[in-house]
């Protein structure tokens, strides 16, 4: 920690998310004013794509608004994140900040990091040979069936957060997010079904939000899954704990700019307030420290993470498996 603050690594980059919020809003501008020249055209749907990857990027934004990374100040972190989560992307800023700050505190540990909480997906074992029905046969081939499950992730976010709202209890700006979210969305849905024929409308939706989920999915997927899952009581101390569970995407500024600075994971979870700008400079003090302290440091490539989380999740799924799988054992079960 001394030696990122004297590199000055901690510094807030305000100019950065300036030029960087001041080029989403272009390109947003431009996928608007695509839209308004194609007219009735099924190449619409390559404005819906180019929308699900912008929006993904603006939600990056927000992602680093609740980590503090923007301003010094923490209210108005929250303020942008709040504005630019429910009412640009259309999700919860609330449910999205208290969610991920339980992870950040201990990441995949069992019973505390609620990124492995069993849901369609099992991402322990135990989970998985829970699994019944519907839900069973999708985990016993959850591995190769993770990228086409995530073209519903947009989907699940948007409702997942919108039923928080409605919980009971304290929520911090739970009319001003309902308000926005519902303003949003509402809006988003008029001018689509407005401007287009109905066929083409729902087509429009389905790819910007496919397109979103995946791209929001298979952002984050690579950081952790895969790697070690602790136990609930696990002793490990703050330093092993978010370098042992945590893997890199290896890259350079391209990476950092499709990811969102997520792929510096290791570092995002020791300093969770730097800059996405500081963080490719704290990686080589983070893995030179690491390596005195023989502590695993772990990095792939874009490829190898994806290889490496598909057959996680397709060895987590073999205990979902009906015993009478097996084609010789079926035959004597039929005699």
């Amino acid at each position: 920690m001394r030696t990122v603050r004297d590199a000055g690594l901690l510094r807030r980059r305000v100019g950065f998310y300036v030029a960087l919020f001041s080029g989403l809003v272009v390109a947003l501008g431009g996928a608007v004013t695509g839209f308004i020249l194609l007219g009735d055209s099924w190449y619409q749907l390559l404005i819906a794509a180019a929308l699900g990857i912008i929006l993904t990027q603006i939600a990056f934004v927000t992602h680093e608004a609740s980590h503090r990374q923007i301003f010094a100040s923490g209210k108005v972190n929250d303020h942008v994140g709040r504005w630019l989560a429910a009412g640009v992307v259309g999700i919860s800023y609330h449910w999205w900040m208290h969610k991920h700050s339980r992870h950040h505190a201990k990441p995949n540990q069992i019973g505390a990091d609620p990124d492995i909480a069993p849901d369609t997906i099992s991402f322990i074992p135990e989970d998985a040979a829970k699994a019944t029905g519907l839900v069973a046969l999708i985990t016993r081939k959850q591995g190769y069936l993770f990228f086409p499950l995530l073209t519903l992730e947009g989907l699940n976010l948007h409702f997942r957060s919108i039923l928080s709202l409605f919980e009971k209890g304290k929520i911090e700006g739970r009319a001003l997010e309902l308000t926005l979210i519902f303003l949003r969305l509402g809006l988003y849905a008029a001018v689509i079904f407005w401007a287009l024929p109905l066929g083409m409308a729902f087509a429009f939706i389905g790819v910007q939000m496919a397109v979103f989920g995946v791209y929001m999915g298979a952002s984050f997927a690579p950081n952790h899954k895969g790697m070690p899952v602790l136990p609930h009581d696990s002793p490990l101390d703050f330093l092993s704990r978010q370098i042992i569970t945590s893997r890199n995407i290896k890259g350079g500024w391209w990476a950092t700019a499709l990811y969102g600075g997520l792929n510096h994971q290791v570092e995002h979870h020791l300093f969770p307030n730097m800059p996405r700008p500081a963080l490719s400079k704290a990686r080589e003090i983070t893995r030179e420290y690491a390596a005195t302290l023989d502590i695993p440091y772990t990095e792939a490539t874009v490829g190898e993470s994806y290889r490496i989380v598909i057959r996680y999740l397709n060895e987590v799924g073999l205990s979902a498996r009906d015993p009478f799988d097996c084609p010789m054992v079926n035959r004597f079960r039929r005699t």
